[in-house]
């Protein structure tokens, strides 16, 4: 009799899982609920004039191919640098696996943009975001800089712009994102879903390490 009842219990558990799980992705594809989601979690820009221009890695293939993201993020910094809003551009991202060092196919690209080869600065062994902080925070303060033009895409930058007010700078957002929040298509509301879990579990897993 317990073993039936206890039966009956998972049961009704499962049935409630899978009535949530339905209902939750009824929202996403149906509603404006992914859009809201990321409005609340990203930073809007901020461009001022600043001391460098720091430019978050994003990932590169085998071949050498920059990311879609880490492609983005290397314009953006080329162009902020180009229009004087500061004389040290940052390039952030390692190797990964067999692939060439990210930061220095982003510098090469940035040279043939016409960025000064002696403004640039690479950082090639940081593979996560608090990395990227203390290292680059290492590189950049014997140069005297205090305030960084941060670029990473709007969502990212919250838990990254933390992270180097930790490590000392004032930042001033200046994001580049590969992903739009106006998404209306299921699709396109699907992976903008997927991006704001993946960002929210970062924020967690980086509030409970105490790095935030």
């Amino acid at each position: 009799m317990r073993t039936h009842c206890r039966r009956q219990g998972w049961d009704r558990v499962w049935q409630c899982v899978g009535a949530v799980t339905v209902l939750g992705y009824l929202l996403t594809i149906f509603t404006p609920l992914p859009n809201w989601l990321f409005d609340e979690l990203t930073t809007p820009s901020m461009v001022r004039p600043a001391d460098a221009v720091v430019v978050l890695g994003a990932g590169i293939g085998e071949d050498g191919v920059l990311s879609q993201d880490s492609l983005r993020r290397a314009v953006q910094g080329i162009l902020l640098w180009r229009s004087h809003q500061a004389p040290v551009l940052v390039f952030s991202g390692p190797s990964l696996e067999q692939s060439p060092i990210e930061a220095e196919v982003r510098a090469t690209m940035a040279k043939a943009f016409g960025v000064a080869p002696e403004a640039i600065v690479t950082e090639t062994t940081a593979k996560t975001t608090r990395e990227e902080a203390l290292r680059i925070g290492a590189e950049l303060r014997p140069r005297q800089a205090r305030r960084i033009l941060l670029v990473t895409d709007s969502m990212h930058m919250r838990r990254a712009q933390g992270l180097f007010e930790a490590a000392g700078f004032e930042v001033l957002p200046a994001s580049a994102d590969s992903i739009s929040g106006k998404a209306r298509s299921p699709e396109g509301r699907l992976q903008l879903l997927r991006w704001v879990l993946g960002e929210t579990v970062a924020r967690v897993y980086y509030r409970l390490a105490g790095y935030l």
